[in-house]
């Protein structure tokens, strides 16, 4: 009899786990239906040696510093602080988010000033009264010339939808910059497990207590292992049968290559805006891990519809199918729904670990511990 049955080996799963087995003295079962712990963030070896990302690039930031303490008690950290490059018209590469010298390079202008280039947005926004689609933010902020350049393309490849018909929410999580500050986040803890997040992972799951297996579906083991409690951080309504229908998410298809050459590209990540280039951007995964190799590996990303469920889409009908489903989740007892396919939501990786930090304060609150029965 295992006390939880944890369903997803990911962030939210391996949070959980490791809190429950380590705070508590429970007993854990973990599951995931892929070969290998540490689900989308997992990283591996390929065959001439560098360091990737299967599942496309994780770069890990956060403005929390309890996430990023947490994490620390299972990993050493690398300073790193991602740029991204788009190329745009003529081949020119210029950065992204949209910042001075973004503006400065594509217009041949020369300015040096905060308040010239705010300018320079004012003199082309749209504003849109009430802002609501993912069109209304970037045109509201920069103009139509702006968003053409940059986000029409990337976002319909993206999502399979023009930004017109997005909630406002996918591209305000990128910013626009009157500054030349050209890193792509500004969080205040920047950093890559050291050993890459498949090792995080391993230590955080590597407890007495802790019992995993890989390549199981949750499916098979329900009955075979007694459990008295569930968390579930797959697709909420895979776990309800698709009682309402299935809610609609965002694939990707990874094209990884190795090159006989130590450097593919001058940052970690080229965006490719355009429609006509079918992969949104290329990752050169060395930038990222600081390894040293005469090789380089980099991935190109396609968007796709079929295929695992990656992002979380953000319609108000896709919102309001979610609601029945989030209804049966809160109805369903001693079941616990944590992370981004099980709460559909576009999280980044701290925001997991700070929901699942969250969840365990609900459960301690909600539930007698093994311990305190003792």
């Amino acid at each position: 009899m295992f006390d939880w049955l944890v369903v997803g080996a990911g962030f939210a799963g391996a949070v959980l786990a490791e809190r429950l087995a380590s705070q508590r003295g429970e007993k854990v079962l973990v599951i995931d239906r892929r070969d290998h712990i540490g689900g989308n963030a997992f990283d591996e070896y390929d065959a001439a040696g560098v360091l990737m990302h299967r599942y496309g690039p994780h770069i890990f930031h956060t403005n929390s510093e309890q996430v990023f303490r947490h994490l620390s008690q299972f990993t050493a950290w690398r300073a790193y602080q991602h740029r991204v490059l788009a190329k745009v018209q003529d081949g020119k590469l210029v950065p992204m988010p949209i910042n001075r010298t973004t503006v400065n390079r594509l217009y041949d202008l020369s300015f040096t000033t905060e308040e010239e280039v705010e300018n320079f947005f004012q003199a082309r926004a749209e504003p849109a009264s009430p802002v609501r689609t993912s069109e209304d933010v970037v045109v509201g902020r920069v103009g139509r010339e702006l968003y053409e350049t940059f986000f029409r393309g990337y976002t319909r490849k993206q999502w399979g939808l023009d930004p017109s018909e997005l909630d406002k929410s996918v591209t305000s999580r990128v910013p626009t910059r009157a500054d030349d500050d050209d890193r792509y986040f500004t969080d205040s803890f920047q950093f890559m497990p050291r050993d890459g997040y498949t090792e995080m992972f391993r230590k955080m799951l590597d407890h007495p207590n802790i019992t995993v297996m890989t390549g199981t579906d949750y499916a098979e083991v329900k009955d075979r292992h007694p459990h008295r409690r569930l968390i579930w951080t797959g697709p909420v309504d895979e776990f309800f049968g698709f009682r309402f229908g299935k809610l609609p998410y965002r694939s990707l298809r990874f094209d990884h290559q190795t090159l006989e050459q130590e450097w593919f590209q001058p940052v970690g990540t080229l965006n490719y805006p355009a429609e006509d280039v079918p992969y949104t951007r290329i990752t050169e995964y060395k930038y990222l891990t600081g390894q040293v190799h005469p090789k380089t590996t980099i991935t190109r990303e396609y968007p796709a519809a079929e295929g695992d469920p990656y992002y979380p889409i953000p319609r108000p009908e896709n919102a309001a199918l979610y609601k029945q489903y989030e209804a049966l989740a809160d109805a369903t007892p001693d079941t616990w729904f944590v992370g981004r396919l099980a709460t559909y939501r576009y999280y980044n990786m701290d925001q997991v670990v700070a929901q699942a930090l969250s969840t365990f304060r609900r459960i301690e609150d909600a539930v007698p511990s093994v311990k305190a029965a003792e």
